[in-house]
């Protein structure tokens, strides 16, 4: 037995109200002091300070991100008529002051609204990559590099800061189609991540994604930033591929067939008579001979060889017509068959 715990001798001594002075009773206010002194070590409770865990893989925010790098590589491709290389990373799940203290200083802060989503997210553009799309729009090869590390954006490359995060934001709101319409607004810009204001703790959990451009063999970074609350409305969706979202909507996609197939051009044909004969009397035929045939009371209308209807042969304001007596629907008697059987 721990000399910190009492044993069943003293603590029967205890409830049994044992008499001051013995030893037993000073062991236990001895244990009792050293209990309440640990107890000062424990640290007090702060929800705020609490981080959160999302343990499902974002797979559908996943294709999300590969579409928009597509994407966002066509539209800068007509900018700067060269095809960057943009890979895409892994998605982080990390508070929101990881992520800013990861960032370099004098990064590119673009504040960004995901209608009809509530909240903000951030596009981040580092510095290197701002010097890498200047110098390629000014028909540099890369070998010289502009130090912007220390000094704020100029009007030029402010621009084409502009400039990118507009494609950017086109691109994102094309990709994010697959799973739910949304249209990504610009707010403004900011130089340092404490002005961005995007969570309301540090500690919030935010979903980031890098991106790696890569422009005649040199490299810079962005990347997207979104509070996990904006899009915890949408979490069962983001977890889940698409291809779910689309079985749900079977029923849009089953009307939208129903229509096209009523609009569909078909050919209805009704054979007067049939009238079996060999190939010997066929070749007997001369100009002037009659076949004798017998005219039905009734005839059998197909369509690509299925029976549709049945119908009486006429004569209506003087052309031929056929005149509707019953339909044939032969799902419908396919069912009555089964059930006869039964």
């Amino acid at each position: 037995m721990s000399e910190n715990f009492l044993s069943q001798t003293e603590g029967d001594a205890l409830l049994n109200d044992a008499p001051a002075g013995n030893p037993i009773v000073s062991k236990a206010k001895k244990t009792s002091k050293k209990t309440s002194k640990a107890k000062m070590d424990i640290q007090p409770y702060n929800p705020n300070t609490q981080r959160r865990t999302v343990r499902e893989r974002l797979q559908s925010l996943e294709m999300i991100n590969e579409h928009f790098a597509r994407q966002f590589r066509m539209k800068l491709f007509n900018l700067m008529r060269y095809s960057p290389d943009i890979t895409v990373g892994s998605i982080k799940i990390e508070p929101f002051c990881d992520f800013a203290d990861n960032l370099p200083a004098m990064s590119n802060f673009n504040l960004i609204q995901l209608k009809p989503l509530n909240g903000t997210a951030l596009f981040t553009f580092e510095t290197n990559l701002v010097s890498i799309a200047v110098d390629n729009l000014f028909g540099g090869d890369g070998r010289f590099t502009t130090a912007i590390d220390e000094r704020e954006f100029t009007h030029t490359e402010q621009r084409i800061i502009d400039k990118m995060v507009e494609l950017a934001l086109d691109a994102y709101s094309d990709a994010w189609q697959i799973v739910h319409k949304i249209q990504a607004i610009y707010i403004r810009s900011e130089s340092q991540a404490k002005f961005t204001n995007i969570t309301s703790s540090p500690n919030d959990i935010v979903i980031t994604t890098p991106f790696l451009m890569e422009i005649n063999n040199m490299i810079g970074e962005f990347n997207i930033c979104i509070p996990f609350s904006m899009i915890e409305p949408l979490y069962e969706q983001l977890t889940n591929p698409p291809v779910e979202k689309m079985k749900q909507d079977g029923g849009v996609w089953m009307n939208g067939w129903v229509k096209q197939v009523k609009y569909s051009e078909l050919e209805l044909i009704a054979n007067l008579v049939e009238h079996p004969t060999r190939l010997s009397n066929i070749l007997k035929l001369q100009e002037g001979d009659v076949i004798p045939i017998e005219k039905p009371e009734r005839l059998m209308v197909h369509v690509d060889g299925v029976p549709v209807l049945t119908s009486k042969y006429g004569t209506l304001n003087g052309q031929y017509a056929l005149r509707v007596e019953h339909l044939i629907n032969p799902v419908l008697n396919a069912q009555e068959e089964e059930q006869n059987h039964e």
